[in-house]
């Protein structure tokens, strides 16, 4: 498939600037593959869709406040500095992107905090980005969530509030080290999942730290040429034994969101099960795939081009899921981070 078979015309109005509230009142758009119908729901009847004997697969990365606005030595321009990944804790060494790029070269000084934290410029890895080595030894996850600002996706056009570093946040958040949410993630309240599991619903966690990686452009029209960025993935063995279990079991595996999926895919047996693991991957899921794990996915409506959407079309079939693009604008469903959902079965 060509990159030019994922464009569609979104109106800006329909890009959600808000979580719905309470979160599990978004809409839900189910996606019958079987026969190609579909349904309008609300996100809280998703439990209608589960039997006893099924798992709910979720991420359970955790967002950190990203954004650092510091000042540079001697000329004390603003600078953002944003923090990607941590390349090595004990040196406190990240890879971040940094704006305006123009002005921070190698040798140059970003202070935070009132000076009370610096970084140094140690290398320049792309036209933004940059390697840097923080002065801070200790929690340093610590002192950015007390300085730093939750990193909302470039597309909501507002402030960014204290109410996002909640919002922008799963319910099943746990560890540490994501840049972005996983958002069909968003739409679960701790109530909800209760419901769910008297179902007889089992929930099982997985981990994909989000890196911007996942929303990198892809700039080949050739798809087989994109190269996604790593990304780092835990797959512990209690979770790949309840997996597993579901899977023999022939019930249906429930996956949250692209992350998730793109995680359980990356550690599949030749037997199509699931083992433990952990690293990184750079799986990149399009058209045609055949999915080893996932019975059903959760997920949003995603950026026109990108590998979110690729993925999502490869899951339910690339022409069956832009034709549910189309419905959801003309429904006025509303689209990405904060927006609104889908079900595919």
């Amino acid at each position: 498939m060509k990159l030019s078979d994922f464009k569609y015309p979104l109106p800006r109005n329909l890009i959600a600037k808000h979580p719905a509230k309470p979160r599990d009142h978004s809409k839900l758009m189910v996606l019958n593959r079987a026969d190609e119908s579909f349904e309008d729901r609300k996100f809280f009847e998703i439990t209608d869709y589960f039997n006893k004997g099924d798992c709910l697969v979720v991420n359970e990365t955790k967002v950190f406040q990203a954004r650092l606005f510091g000042k540079k030595e001697k000329t004390n321009a603003k600078i953002e500095v944003f923090l990607l990944r941590e390349l090595n804790a004990e040196e406190n060494i990240w890879d971040v992107i940094v704006d305006p790029a123009r002005k921070v070269r190698i040798g140059n000084k970003i202070f935070f905090d009132n000076g009370k934290l610096w970084c140094e410029v140690i290398d320049n890895t792309t036209s933004r980005g940059r390697t840097v080595r923080f002065n801070h030894k200790g929690d340093f996850f610590k002192i950015i969530e007390r300085i730093g600002l939750t990193p909302l996706p470039h597309y909501i056009k507002r402030d960014v509030t204290e109410k996002d570093k909640e919002s922008y946040q799963t319910v099943f958040a746990r560890v540490l080290g994501a840049v972005a949410a996983p958002t069909a993630g968003l739409h679960f309240t701790k109530q909800l999942l209760k419901k769910i599991e008297s179902k007889g619903v089992k929930i099982v966690p997985v981990l994909l730290h989000v890196g911007l990686g996942t929303f990198r452009p892809v700039e080949v029209e050739d798809l087989t040429k994109h190269k996604m960025d790593s990304e780092y993935y835990e797959i512990s063995a209690e979770s790949a034994h309840a997996i597993n279990k579901v899977i023999d079991a022939k019930h249906n595996v429930f996956v949250v969101g692209t992350s998730t999926c793109r995680a359980l895919e990356s550690s599949v047996t030749s037997d199509g099960h699931l083992k433990p693991s952990k690293g990184w991957t750079d799986k990149f899921l399009f058209p045609p795939y055949d999915f080893k794990i996932a019975d059903k996915l959760i997920t949003n409506f995603h950026l026109p081009e990108s590998t979110l959407l690729m993925l999502t079309s490869a899951f339910g079939g690339h022409d069956f899921v832009i034709h549910a693009y189309k419905r959801a604008i003309k429904e006025e469903y509303h689209f990405y981070s904060y927006g609104d959902a889908m079900l595919v079965l």
